[in-house]
């Protein structure tokens, strides 16, 4: 039998901070209270060296209560029992990020880890003009991208398109990339850590482009994911599908009244649910289990073995919900 101090309940996780020459020490966006005198770039929320940051299992990581949980933790849908499957991050660009690339499945395998990196990000506020490379131009070649990238002009090629609050961008492995300043964005991806750093407009940081180049795709299923509308859920709550993809879905929800969900969905396998606040402030509550404030900017993890939990706003709340699909799906229809 587990002892009390071992039991998973809902994680407040303990935000991540990750200094990057293109970020910002102003994050008042989405943490207005804190205060920082490095650049930050990224604010990780559910990576493998991730903290909880309430109850028993205060300071663990991720990476440890995967280890030891496993199923009961990430659920069924998950591919690997003893590996946390998403990654979830706030990213800040104040200066363009290097263009990079990431490999898909195929191409990790071939280099010895475990999957690839496939992502999404979902617009949270930008800036008037706010843009993001996604993508080769029309009939670029990879040849000519790395021709491009020793003659310092890689960013001339890609394909630049503005964005705006409220967009859902679907970025598959293999897409050559990079984020413009002026938005914030919450990132959903496989939990990798592979970055092909392409050209970085001179910044004296290491290039990877053997690496890189092997894993580019001159043609990509990425772009602005074309998304159903919104249904009304009664009681001032809405829901609103943001991607569902081959590695996970996400979705919004703004809540005035509460909110019941699962773990469980609708092909009848789990998942951890990860949870992230974007505007205003509530609390997840499971039966039996302590409750849990979540306000802008946390994230809880919601142990899959929990099936129905409850979110209860405290006026009003929107909160993304991310989580691995229960059965095999396509890559979203995108437009650019």
């Amino acid at each position: 039998m587990r002892t009390a101090i071992e039991r998973l309940y809902p994680l407040l996780m303990l935000p991540g901070f990750d200094p990057r020459p293109w970020g910002t020490q102003d994050l008042s966006p989405i943490y207005p209270n804190h205060k920082f005198v490095e650049k930050i770039g990224e604010a990780w929320l559910s990576g493998d060296e991730c903290k909880v940051a309430n109850g028993p299992l205060s300071g663990k990581t991720l990476a440890q209560l995967s280890q030891q949980h496993q199923r009961e933790l990430v659920g069924d849908a998950a591919r690997d029992p003893r590996r946390f499957p998403l990654l979830l991050k706030f990213l800040f660009p104040h200066e363009k990020l290097s263009v990079q690339v990431h490999p898909d499945d195929e191409q990790a395998v071939r280099i010895g880890q475990p999957w690839g990196k496939t992502e999404c990000w979902y617009v949270a506020h930008a800036r008037p003009g706010s843009q993001i490379a996604l993508g080769l131009k029309p009939g670029v070649t990879a040849l000519q991208l790395e021709e491009a990238i020793h003659q310092q002009g890689a960013e001339e090629l890609l394909n630049w398109i503005n964005v705006y609050a409220g967009d859902m961008i679907y970025v598959a492995g293999g897409t050559v990339h990079t984020l413009g300043p002026g938005s914030v964005i919450v990132e959903t991806q496989q939990q990798s850590d592979t970055t092909y750093r392409l050209y970085d407009y001179g910044r004296p940081r290491e290039l990877h482009l053997k690496d890189g180049m092997a894993a580019v795709k001159e043609k990509v299923s990425s772009g602005k994911v074309v998304r159903p509308a919104p249904s009304d859920l009664g009681g001032g709550n809405r829901h609103a599908p943001l991607v569902a993809a081959p590695y996970f879905v996400v979705d919004m929800f703004e809540a005035k009244a509460p909110l019941e969900l699962s773990t469980r969905g609708d092909w009848g396998r789990s998942s951890v649910q990860i949870l992230v606040a974007v505007e205003g402030c509530g609390v997840v509550e499971a039966r039996g289990m302590e409750p849990v404030t979540i306000a802008k900017g946390d994230a809880i993890v919601v142990p899959a073995f929990i099936g129905e939990f409850g979110v209860r706003p405290q006026w009003a709340l929107e909160f993304l919900r991310a989580y691995v699909p229960g059965r095999q799906l396509p890559e979203p229809e995108t437009r650019m």
